[in-house]
């Protein structure tokens, strides 16, 4: 059995990520009836969830992290780990501030409500990575402001990534910011934030990660917080999830919506799990965090395919 399978199936048992109702994690979605049978979590459910899953980034030890940081992990694996930790925290803070126009378009309360439990959520991660380079001392700054520490750490990044959250996602925000009553628009914007960025790329990038770690016993802070983390991206995708699955049976233009999103962004999300560093003709032998870029995407596909299928795209 490949190492992508056993840890698909060892994350899908854990009862933090059950409780999300996310089909990407259930293999069960394989062998329902084209997805239908899933049962997704409604709104009320998901708001009730985020009662119960409550963490607080102050919590966190990361003393051991620093050790580990500065004496174990060698200079070159910390400049491979600087673009997956760079991609999450900018990311992060991306989509913080793009969620709140998607928010106010949401047609019932219900959604609306969930949404800006979200917002909190996604500033609580900006605040866990900010705190975790602080004192685990990623990168040494003279202290200032969270935004000179930012643009520091976007240097890491490359070019898909620009595309993708500030062309494709501001693009959509913004247009949705300023018409609010367009629901194509919304979809659009929910496909690319829920389904592409957190459902593709944020979950697989914290699958591999965390998995890592605990196999090379390094970062415990690290691994308790960005487990957290994943918790609360895997409630985000469920309502992602249940909306489009919602939106698509209710009118054939929200289905060409989220298909024709799909089509756009698929190519460039697929570059930004790629790193500056990796070779363009080598995705069996390349390795990050212990995987192949081939499983690497492969493990994206299947998450992303499961999820389309219970919307009734796949």
């Amino acid at each position: 059995m490949t190492a992508e399978a056993t840890s698909l199936s060892e994350i899908a048992a854990r009862p933090d990520f059950i409780a999300t109702g996310d089909p990407g994690l259930d293999a069960e979605v394989d062998k329902a009836d084209g997805g239908r049978k899933f049962q997704l979590l409604d709104y009320t459910e998901l708001y009730r969830l985020w009662e119960r899953q409550q963490w607080a980034t102050q919590d966190l030890d990361f003393t051991q992290d620093r050790v580990d940081w500065h004496e174990r992990i060698s200079p070159e694996e910390r400049y491979e780990r600087l673009y997956g930790l760079s991609a999450f925290f900018i990311g992060e803070q991306r989509v913080t501030d793009e969620l709140g126009p998607i928010m106010r378009a949401a047609p019932t309360e219900e959604m609306r409500i969930f949404l800006s439990t979200q917002i909190a959520d996604e500033a609580r991660h900006v605040r866990f990575f900010e705190r975790f380079y602080d004192e685990v001392g990623v990168l040494e700054t003279d202290g200032g402001a969270l935004r000179d520490r930012m643009e520091r750490v976007e240097r890491n990044l490359n070019d898909e990534f620009g595309e993708l959250f500030d062309v494709m996602l501001k693009g959509k925000v913004d247009r949705l910011a300023a018409d609010p009553s367009d629901q194509v628009t919304l979809v659009e914007a929910i496909t690319l934030y829920h389904m592409v960025i957190e459902g593709l790329l944020a979950l697989t990038g914290q699958h591999f990660i965390i998995s890592y770690n605990e196999q090379q016993g390094t970062l415990p802070g690290f691994v308790e917080g960005f487990g957290n983390v994943a918790r609360d991206e895997h409630r985000h995708v469920a309502f992602g999830a249940r909306f489009l699955t919602e939106m698509a049976a209710a009118d054939p233009r929200y289905r060409e919506a989220i298909q024709r999103t799909l089509v756009e962004s698929l190519p460039i999300a697929e570059g930004v799990l790629r790193p500056p560093f990796a070779p363009d003709d080598d995705d069996e032998e390349f390795e990050l965090f212990g995987v192949s870029m081939a499983e690497t995407q492969a493990f994206a596909a299947q998450c992303l395919t499961r999820r389309l299928k219970v919307i009734g795209l796949a």
